[in-house]
């Protein structure tokens, strides 16, 4: 087959690179920028450069932010003494977007996996324990351990109880169980196990 175009191929390719998105959806977004103005195409290449040169880390939580510290960390509504452990910036939006958590995060930027080559130093624990230092804040109440449930996951919180059992703080992590609307029957062995595990007083 002959390319249509290079310049087209080039931006299609770009898009295929993207995660989530196969070569028939980058064509149609290639398609959808040949046919915008010249400004919208700017306005979207201003913003793609703006990420790269204005996104830095938050220097508590290490969350994606345009400043030093980012909003959460700078709110005075939030609670001090929680902090909740994701492995990415993404998980965090997805628990804001419950408006139940009223306290801080901290983003590890990835879990333990051995066969990835990943190990606790390429993560942010160090900045972690920094911050559950008292001498350097103010006292942690309670560690919240919200990581993905993989066998990854499952490692890095092994590791982190492990590491921080001995400095007198509250872990807990969050319960799995079973979705609600979802019928028993067709929930797998280990979800049902681990809400049988995780079942609480009524």
């Amino acid at each position: 087959m002959i390319n249509i175009s290079d310049t087209l191929e080039s931006l299609i390719e770009e898009f295929s690179s993207l995660p989530s998105i196969g070569r028939k959806t980058a064509s149609r977004l290639a398609m959808f920028i040949v046919k915008q103005p010249n400004e919208k195409a700017e306005r979207l290449a201003k913003a793609l450069l703006d990420v790269k040169k204005n996104i830095k880390f938050c220097k508590t939580c290490c969350n994606i932010t345009d400043n030093e510290e980012c909003n959460v960390c700078k709110s005075d509504k939030r609670s001090k003494k929680t902090i909740c452990v994701v492995e990415e910036p993404q998980d965090v939006y997805a628990i804001e977007k419950t408006n139940e958590f009223k306290g801080l995060y901290h983003i590890l930027h990835g879990r333990i996996s051995p066969l990835e080559g990943i190990g606790p130093d390429d993560l942010k624990i160090k900045e972690l324990l920094l911050r559950l230092d008292e001498s350097n804040n103010a006292r942690t109440e309670e560690l919240i351990l919200a990581l993905n449930p993989t066998v990854e996951g499952e490692t890095t919180i092994l590791y982190l109880t492990r590491l921080i059992r001995p400095l007198g703080i509250k872990i807990t992590r969050i319960a799995r169980g079973i979705p609600i609307g979802t019928d028993l029957e067709v929930a797998d062995e280990v979800t049902l196990a681990k809400a049988i595990e995780g079942r609480v007083t009524v």
